[in-house]
């Protein structure tokens, strides 16, 4: 295992995931810099926490023990890491690149081959458990790259984790968190039904949701979501608009493997609707309001 404490961390992204978990890391004892985009969030992120700002990602990147990444989509993190200024070119031989991004396990494999190329190490860690999860320090992860890289790595992740799992090589940790997308996809098309149906009947749904949660329909989102989607509430931190791109990452991966995913691909047609009805930045249990209308 890696060192727990007083790690050099350069930490770039500074969303509604990436802000705590720096904040969990500088909480833990690591020296870190962090980079954004938006420089407001940095200052924003200093005026809570101790450590420093960067200008760029390269500046960030620079002496760092582990460079961590949580960004955009595939050309944000490309941008970040191999465009000018970006990460690698400033990280020292050995030193540990860590994404936390959801991208395809495309880039994340292209990623790891160009840092060993420059004697670095990486690994594709996407996470789950949404702002809430990232605000409490209990996400999970998903790992894909070497061993040693994660037994590097690992120490630093438990600051804003419960559960971290290395998965093998290169691009797993992406391909299971197309997994974890796909089961949420499922979930909240029953969900959203059965909330639906219930409201219709005349049924108390809070009641309803409370009895059935204890046994086989029993689910996180069912626990959490169901009674606000009930109520029409949709401010729970992660998007429509970033779902989509989520299931068009796994859509792709499943043309590539042959496969048919008929009812993701329904699933993602559904939050088409919802981003046409003014709701892409609405959280993803806002899918029952194509039910509603």
């Amino acid at each position: 295992m890696g060192d727990t404490t007083g790690l050099r961390i350069g930490f770039i992204g500074l969303g509604v995931m990436g802000f705590p978990m720096a904040g969990h890391l500088a909480a833990a004892g690591h020296d870190v810099t962090v980079y954004n985009r938006t420089p407001a969030k940095a200052e924003a992120w200093l005026a809570q926490h101790k450590g420093k700002a960067a200008l760029t990602p390269a500046a960030a990147a620079e002496g760092a023990d582990i460079v961590i990444t949580i960004v955009g989509a595939d050309h944000d993190l490309r941008e970040v890491t191999l465009g000018e200024a970006g990460a690698f070119a400033a990280m020292k031989p050995g030193a540990l690149f860590i994404d936390h991004t959801t991208v395809s396990a495309e880039i994340a494999r292209e990623l790891a081959t160009e840092a060993a190329a420059r004697g670095l190490l990486a690994l594709d860690a996407p996470v789950s458990g949404g702002q809430a999860g990232a605000e409490r320090g209990a996400l999970t992860i998903m790992v894909g790259g070497d061993a040693d890289a994660f037994a590097k790595g690992e120490p630093a992740m438990a600051a804003y984790a419960q559960r971290i799992r290395h998965l093998g090589p290169a691009g797993n940790g992406q391909l299971t968190k197309m997994v974890n997308q796909i089961c949420i996809a499922g979930v909240l098309l029953g969900l959203s039904e059965a909330v639906h149906f219930a409201g219709q009947a005349g049924l108390d749904v809070d009641a309803v949701l409370d009895v059935i949660s204890k046994g086989a329909a029993q689910s996180w989102q069912m626990e959490n979501r169901g009674s606000t989607m009930a109520r029409k509430e949709f401010d729970f931190g992660f998007a429509v608009d970033w779902m989509r791109k989520d299931l068009g990452l796994v859509l792709a991966e499943a043309h590539r493997q042959g496969l048919s995913l008929p009812g993701t691909a329904l699933v993602d047609q559904f939050y088409a609707e919802v981003q046409r009805m003014g709701g892409g930045r609405q959280d993803t249990s806002s899918l029952i309001r194509r039910l509603d209308r």
